[in-house]
């Protein structure tokens, strides 16, 4: 089923092609003609599923048919959990918008940076991205308001209940009107996403696709014993033997993901952290540098990770292990994306065995060990 089939218009057919797309994933076929039509829609799916041109695409192009909206007044408004989706999601309306005749001025919004360049550069923004909290701060400064949003999406809404976003979302609830349209992604369908399902959509379309851990045989994956003190060296020894080039490294904690980093570097193998207690200035450049290419090594946390979406990521290593299955499976679903293989290591202490053995059992796949301690590691 080509992109044409959908309703989308021949201006969003031609950036789709400019974009390399050429077919649309099971999401976008179902999701978009929905959203044309007015429906509320429910879609159960994970990230890398294609989900976000699912819903920018349609909303772009309801955006060219109705009047602009008065200053200030967003008629469309994207919630997601952290700053980095908000920014992923933003440029994808942007790349699509570009396209268009009439021009849709977005903007994403987020905490962790100067509200007073948000609060001007909101003049004129038809389609927001934004974080819970920072969206309450810029409405209780009159910087925005939500009376008139025709289109409201929920972006990983098991994320932000988890994340405990539920009271915040329940006051931007209230601020907008009755009648709209929803939109409601999630990774999972718990018992919160249900109760907000319950409350929010109308007789919706219901999409789910198929989890992560269903095409997780186009990702390698290998795991290597090794003792504690040891796991630094290795993790260099690998880089550097393998000639990797493009490594997303995982850490449990924001304290080891300086550390790793750090120890990179020392060792010349460029590399950054990227994790809560970053600026947002330093973990867009660190982000951006390691899409380009510049960057060899990106050590980053879960929370973080949510907004790193590169479409042929070769090389994910696990240097601590999740603490559940589910977090181990997003964390290897970063590469083996967009139908290219890739590959995902994990390095395992005596302490991680069982845990490791109850995530294989979880996913289904046992996963090939290899013990490291015959390596030399000497000069890593």
């Amino acid at each position: 089923m080509p992109f044409s089939t959908l309703g989308l218009s021949a201006h969003l057919l031609k950036a789709l092609t400019a974009q390399g797309y050429t077919q649309p994933y099971p999401i976008q076929q179902q999701a978009i003609p929905g959203i044309l039509n007015g429906k509320d829609l429910l879609g159960i799916a994970q990230t890398g599923s294609g989900k976000t041109a699912s819903f920018v695409l349609p909303i772009l192009q309801l955006a060219q048919k109705q009047a602009a909206s008065k200053n200030r007044h967003i008629s469309a408004l994207v919630l997601v959990p952290t700053r980095e989706l908000a920014i992923q999601v933003n440029e994808v309306f942007a790349i699509f918008s570009m396209a268009l005749p009439e021009k849709i001025k977005t903007m994403a919004v987020y905490g962790g940076v100067s509200i007073n360049p948000q609060m001007i550069n909101l003049q004129g923004v038809e389609i927001l991205v934004a974080t819970p909290g920072r969206l309450l701060e810029l409405v209780e400064s009159k910087a925005v308001h939500l009376s008139d949003t025709k289109i409201l999406v929920l972006d990983e809404a098991d994320k932000m209940l988890n994340l405990g976003f539920k009271e915040e979302m329940n006051k931007i609830f209230a601020l907008l009107p009755k009648k709209r349209q929803n939109l409601l992604f999630s990774a999972t369908l718990s018992d919160d996403v249900n109760n907000i399902n319950a409350v929010l959509l109308k007789e919706p379309v219901i999409i789910k696709i198929e989890e992560e851990t269903d095409n997780i045989d186009l990702i390698s994956q290998l795991g290597y014993f090794v003792e504690e003190e040891r796991k630094g060296p290795l993790l260099r020894y690998l880089i550097k033997h393998n000639g990797m080039q493009q490594v997303l490294v995982f850490t449990s904690s924001v304290f080891k993901a300086d550390v790793v980093a750090d120890k990179l570097r020392i060792n010349d193998i460029k590399a950054s952290a990227i994790h809560s207690k970053k600026s947002q200035g330093a973990r867009e450049e660190a982000l951006n540098k390691f899409k380009s290419g510049k960057l060899r090594v990106l050590v980053a946390t879960d929370l973080m990770a949510r907004g790193i979406d590169i479409k042929f990521l070769p090389h994910v290593i696990n240097y601590e292990l999740p603490r559940s299955p589910k977090d181990y499976i997003h964390r290897i679903g970063r590469t083996g994306r967009a139908e290219s293989p890739g590959e995902a290591i994990s390095l395992i202490t005596p302490e991680d065995q069982h845990h490791f053995k109850i995530i294989q059992k979880k996913m289904g796949k046992w996963v090939t060990m290899i013990d490291s301690k015959d390596f030399d590691l000497q000069g890593y």
